[in-house]
């Protein structure tokens, strides 16, 4: 290991000290042309300075310093920051170590460099760093250079180089190298200093004035050169009005196959009816073919995959139509359980389809009646073709509630030449959080801000109040355990669980909700196997005193049943599943358990667990111990519960901020006010 060691910190050396000869030779070889024409002079009467770059633009800065002025590079510890290091070494120049996180929960050194920033200029040693901070967003200035100008007094001074002849590699900041035999710019702006007393507005302030002054100093270096700087933009730094990215071989080859498809698809749902997954008198919808009129108007299209993105878009388009009256709603969807949601709960006018398979020829025939005025897919339903002819149709596409997986973000990023067409056609991005919206960011998206989750401003969920008052007069005064959208290798610990309970609860109720109810049967069979006595919510029988098990293999009653639980246990969380919403169950004032997988809801569990307003289980021991207290200690069980409300009200305003970026992206309401009356308003 430790010769390994070596050789690393050897071939690093090495390769720093080649890059700095190549970095040489190319400026040798090249005509420059600087803007001012003498840049030491103002680098001279600011000194000690702050040089910014944006990263991916600084490989022929070293040789264009002052030689006689003092400077010292931030540099990241990791990586091919270890190469970058090893060159500005070659050219005389000291190193200051470490760099910003960008919002990472990482140790990356940044509060001992920025103190060694500080002490070096206030010993009159410059400091030159990127102003963005990788991972990106690239060309956004990160907070680190703002506050060393603050803290310093020092200004900061836009620098920029650029060559007729580059690569630009394809990485988060387009990083440039530089050819031999080119014309060279070099430009430097305006120095850029920020008050000791600056306030948020005024540091907001530091910052645009920054990127402007880099945009423009970059600009200027490539117009002396001869090239152009749009080439070199970083995809995140590109916007909505920007030509997208054009389509690659991956996607051509999938808009190729899902054609030639098209007439085995039918086959598919043939299939998928025969398994219970599709309405058979609606399978035209499936095919692009409405089953109702357009009608007149504004009509917004919402698709949402399930019963959860369902529950989370309807308060969403109460609020989108309070801010404009007039709009009308086609909401699809792509289940059967959704689509009974969807039967039950839109107001009259509005309209539920299910979603058209993923084929141009559907897509075409949906959009050629439907004709939106705007599309807002939820979550994580990225369809390439649906976007792709949205976008040419010129129809503004929203991703609302917008999440993305680990594994998922694993295979988009390894396929970002298949993901930028995609992501870059969106017109709007609302991410759940900071870390999906860098995702987001670098996977192309180009107008990401972050909302917040939907499904907590959504109300509770739907009960049957007969059904809820049939089960309450068959329960009486039983405890109840919940078991809430289960998977395999869940229901054995919960089970297990149960039976530790029983001991002192020995009319203790355990409802079996699974998360998928076609496995009604499969729990009933195993509860019987533990010698539980087990019903199923679909035979149709009473809970009678002598029941231990209640399965629930019904769809869109699960706020029935939290409505009957004092602890609910959520699944997809003992197994690596990512967890279900934690949500849905506190609005019904149910104490919940968790387990350790949580990833699909992290934002809402993270929050809930600051607060103490969730309990964490690891096994059918911990779910036993936490329910016992739950149940016999009322006091610890209140304080969980208010907790878990408190936790809740801290997250609400996703609804009104992602109302409004759908609201923006409509045309503006036409003024329907005859013209006398628009003049005597007027005057």
């Amino acid at each position: 290991m430790a010769g390994y060691t070596f050789d690393k910190y050897k071939r690093n050396r090495i390769a720093g000290r080649l890059a700095a000869r190549y970095i040489r030779f190319v400026k040798k070889s090249s005509s420059v042309v600087s803007d001012p024409a003498d840049p030491h002079a103002l680098l001279r009467s600011n000194h000690p300075y702050i040089l910014a770059m944006w990263h991916g633009q600084f490989m022929l800065l070293a040789p264009f310093a002052p030689p006689e002025l003092p400077v010292a590079n931030m540099v990241a510890r990791h990586g091919d920051a270890e190469i970058i290091g090893e060159a500005l070494k070659a050219f005389d120049m000291d190193l200051v170590r470490g760099g910003g996180a960008a919002g990472r929960r990482k140790d990356r050194g940044g509060l001992h460099a920025f103190r060694e920033a500080l002490r070096l200029l206030d010993q009159g040693t410059a400091i030159a760093m990127t102003a963005d901070v990788p991972p990106g967003p690239a060309r956004t200035v990160g907070d680190g250079i703002i506050k060393l100008a603050q803290m310093s007094g020092r200004p900061i001074i836009p620098v920029a180089t650029a060559s007729s002849r580059y690569r630009a590699l394809d990485t988060w900041s387009r990083m440039t190298i530089n050819l031999p035999f080119s014309r060279i710019g070099v430009t430097h702006g305006a120095p850029i200093l920020v008050a000791s007393d600056a306030d948020s507005a005024a540091f907001e302030q530091a910052r645009q004035a920054i990127e402007t002054g880099l945009n423009e100093a970059t600009e200027r270096a490539y117009r002396l050169a001869g090239a152009d700087a749009a080439n070199v933009l970083p995809h995140a730094a590109m916007t909505v009005d920007d030509p997208p990215a054009p389509t690659n071989i991956s996607l051509r080859l999938y808009r190729v196959a899902t054609r030639a498809l098209t007439p085995a698809l039918p086959l598919v749902l043939g299939y998928r009816e025969r398994q219970g997954k599709e309405e058979h008198s609606r399978r035209s919808e499936r095919l692009g073919i409405a089953s109702h009129l357009r009608g007149a108007g504004e009509l917004v299209w919402l698709h949402a995959a399930s019963v959860g993105e369902t529950n989370a878009v309807l308060p969403l388009m109460d609020e989108l139509r309070r801010q404009r009256p007039h709009v009308r709603f086609l909401l699809t969807t792509g289940t059967v359980t959704s689509a009974a949601l969807a039967r039950d709960r839109l107001p009259e006018g509005d309209i539920h389809q299910y979603a058209p398979l993923d084929a141009p020829a559907y897509m075409a025939r949906f959009l050629d009646h439907w004709r939106p005025d705007l599309v807002a897919l939820t979550e994580s339903e990225i369809w390439p073709n649906t976007i792709i002819a949205c976008h040419d149709r010129g129809i503004p596409i929203a991703l609302v509630n917008a999440r993305m997986s680990e594994r998922s973000y694993k295979r988009w990023r390894k396929n970002r030449r298949t993901a930028r067409p995609l992501f870059s056609r969106i017109r709007l991005i609302l991410a759940q959080n900071e870390r999906l919206a860098r995702r987001f960011r670098e996977l192309g998206g180009r107008n990401v801000t972050i909302a917040g989750n939907l499904k907590v401003d959504a109300p509770p969920l739907p009960i049957d109040d007969a059904a809820l008052a049939q089960l309450r007069s068959q329960i009486g005064d039983r405890p109840v355990l919940l078991a809430a959208s289960t998977h395999p290798g869940e229901d054995e610990q919960v089970i297990e669980a149960f039976q530790t309970l029983k001991a002192n609860h020995p009319d203790l109720l355990l409802i079996l909700a699974p998360r998928h109810p076609d496995r009604g049967q499969a729990l009933a069979d195993l509860s019987a196997r533990a010698d539980l006595t087990a019903v199923r919510r679909q035979a149709n029988k009473p809970i009678t005193p002598d029941l231990n098990v209640y399965v629930a293999d019904t769809v869109g009653e699960m706020g029935l049943f939290y409505s009957l639980a004092s602890v609910a246990f959520v699944g997809g969380s003992l197994i690596e599943r990512g967890g279900q919403n934690p949500i849905e169950a506190i609005r019904f004032k149910t104490a919940v358990l968790t387990g350790p997988s949580q990833y699909n809801f992290a934002d809402a569990y993270g929050e809930l667990r600051r607060r103490d307003g969730v309990v964490e289980v690891l096994n059918a021991q911990d779910i036993s111990l936490t329910t016992e207290r739950l149940l016999t200690d009322d006091a610890a069980r209140a304080q969980l519960l208010s907790n878990a409300a408190n936790g809740l009200d801290a997250m609400v305003g996703a609804l009104k901020v992602t109302a409004a970026g759908l609201n923006a992206l409509l045309p503006a309401p036409e003024d329907t006010t005859e013209p006398d009356e628009r003049l005597t308003r007027a005057s």
